[in-house]
């Protein structure tokens, strides 16, 4: 997973009371914004640490133990002969593009890994605080009061030292994968029970993050980024239409890890996902509502739902405190998914290969689409009329009319009996005289 153990072994103890690490903190002149901005948490994660609300967790804790931690006293230094700097007012953290650039230069054969992005921003971050006992070696006025770094821009980025190596933005993108990617596919197996479909879910994060690289490099966690763009593919209910991704794969063989598999996979997806991420990853609460889209008590609610149901199929949870449900779940989790042979990710360049061909696919369309349809549209301007002809309306036959009133129209023979009449005289009947017999 990606806790990051090298870290916590090599971080000082935490104290466990809460009145000791405030009192540390006080000890060291920082104040609450100071902390919760080098460890990039809010000021009431800060105030719940100290009150014993919440515990700290995962690389959040060992940064957190580092700054709080005593130092060792301060040496008497000579008097510099140029005027000293400007105070600090606070603990500035400068984006992860330049750590990225100035921190992970790529391994050379035979050495170790390059840390991970966000870690070696913490780690460059974390010694700043130490600069406040220096005042305590020249007895001259106290030390004024460190003033919190006003939210309105974000700080501007250190500037490199000189012979330091710059990386280009193809070496931080590689650097940045080669650290985060196996990790995640790891992640996304257990979050979807399906190889491919994990193989596939972080590829198309990294090709996302690789089209947004000026936003991925600046952001705070650049590995939360991606992670969470792999988790809202990989979970995507449109995979249930594709026959590859139907059914996950085959569970484990071992019963133990079988029954783990199992539980994971009868979770509704989001209990799913905020149990990963709490219990696998090893976020914070508030981290965690805040990447599923959650509110705090909500993303509480569904870690107890879903601790209860695995705890249903894996008896050792049940008798267990939860602060050891959480340590257990994160052992077997990462067992689980170091056990299976999940398939490697693709090299980083062609990860950006494709990312780029997409692109250029995808502007390629858009131009063609709208010179379509620019053609079409002077098309229409140009056959169209220019003005408006009414259609004449077919002949129909009309019925329901009286037949005109009036003399009839005389016919030919009417005629040719009128004309006889009018010409000869009328010659009425002989009288009759009856005769006597």
């Amino acid at each position: 997973m990606t806790r990051s153990t090298t870290d916590e072994a090599a971080a000082p103890p935490l104290p466990s009371s809460p009145k000791e690490r405030r009192r540390l903190r006080e000890a060291k002149s920082l104040s609450e914004e100071q902390v919760a901005a080098a460890v990039g948490v809010t000021r009431a994660t800060v105030r719940s640490w100290e009150t014993g609300r919440t515990t700290p967790r995962g690389r959040k804790r060992a940064l957190y133990a580092q700054l709080i931690a005593p130092g060792p006293k301060p040496r008497p230094k000579r008097k510099p002969k140029s005027p000293p700097a400007p105070p600090v007012k606070g603990p500035e953290v400068a984006p992860v593009l330049e750590v990225v650039h100035e921190a992970e230069a790529t391994p050379a054969p035979g050495t170790a890994p390059a840390p991970e992005p966000a870690v070696a921003h913490e780690a460059a971050v974390a010694p700043a605080p130490k600069a406040a006992p220096a005042p305590e070696a020249t007895p001259a006025p106290p030390p004024t009061p460190v003033s919190p770094p006003a939210p309105a821009s974000p700080p501007a980025p250190p500037e490199p030292e000189p012979g330091t190596p710059r990386l280009s933005p193809d070496e931080a993108f590689d650097a940045l994968y080669a650290h985060a990617a196996p990790g995640l596919v790891r992640q996304t197996y257990l979050l979807t029970g399906r190889r491919s479909l994990a193989r596939e879910s972080v590829e198309r994060a990294f090709q996302l993050a690789w089209h947004r690289w000026p936003e991925v490099a600046v952001d705070r966690d650049p590995v939360g980024w991606v992670r969470a763009a792999a988790y809202e593919y990989a979970m995507s209910p449109w995979h249930r239409l594709r026959r590859v991704h139907r059914h996950p794969d085959a569970p484990p063989t071992e019963p133990a890890r079988r029954a783990l598999f199992e539980a994971l996979l009868e979770l509704p997806p989001a209990y799913r996902r905020t149990l990963l991420l709490y219990d696998g990853v090893g976020l914070d609460l508030p981290e965690t509502a805040a990447e599923t889209e959650a509110s705090t008590p909500a993303a509480a609610g569904r870690l107890e739902v879903a601790r209860a149901a695995v705890a249903e199929r894996v008896p050792e949870l049940s008798a267990a405190s939860p602060a050891e449900q959480s340590e257990l779940l994160h052992d077997r989790l990462g067992g689980l998914a170091r056990a299976e042979h999940v398939p490697s990710p693709p090299p980083a360049r062609a990860v950006r290969t494709g990312s780029e061909n997409k692109a250029r696919l995808w502007t390629r369309a858009a131009i063609a689409f709208a010179a379509l349809l620019i053609g079409a549209t002077a098309l229409t301007l140009h056959t169209a009329p220019t003005h408006y002809e009414q259609p004449l309306s077919p002949p129909e036959r009309v019925g329901g009319v009286p037949p005109r009133g009036g003399p009839q129209k005389l016919t030919p023979q009417d005629l040719k009996l009128q004309k006889s009449l009018k010409e000869q005289l009328a010659h009425g009947p002989e009288r009759l005289v009856p005769r006597i017999p």
